[in-house]
């Protein structure tokens, strides 16, 4: 796997090599969803070395900015993503995986991390609960 670094439009969006472009960190943002609802679970980044043992392992691995380190999805909580299907946007700067979700994908320890849909209201926008119940609780799973 290479950073690309090719000017030619052409190929890197009707091309066939895989030549994923990375950010100025070394990220490239990666959209989880649920390969059988088709709900959006989680948005993360991914390094080279996350992206290539994803493609490895077929387990979902990613970049924490936070801590700066390399983790795969449920080494402590249990709450693992198997990886049905993966895809490159357009310009190749954007991952898109399509996962068996194994419990609950938020740390929070609700399905989804979009729990929370923005509405408008008198004083701007504001947040309401949706689909918010936990399916564990966080201050048992992430014992420091």
């Amino acid at each position: 796997m290479t950073v690309s670094t090719s000017t030619d439009i052409n190929n890197i969006e009707e091309g066939l090599t895989f030549r994923p472009k990375f950010d100025a960190s070394g990220l490239v943002t990666c959209v989880a969803t649920d390969a059988a609802t088709g709900d959006v679970l989680m948005v993360a980044h991914m390094n080279e070395e996350a992206l290539r043992k994803t493609i490895a392992s077929g387990e979902a691995w990613y970049f924490s900015r936070s801590r700066n380190a390399l983790w795969r999805k449920g080494e402590t909580s249990g709450q693992t993503q198997r990886v049905v299907e993966m895809r490159l946007d357009c310009d190749q700067d954007a991952v898109w995986i399509r996962v068996e979700q194994n419990g609950a994908a938020c740390h929070t320890g609700r399905h989804s991390c979009f729990y929370r849909k923005v509405e408008a209201g008198e004083n701007g926008a504001r947040l309401s609960f949706v689909d918010a119940d936990r399916l564990f609780d966080p201050k048992t799973v992430y014992r420091k």
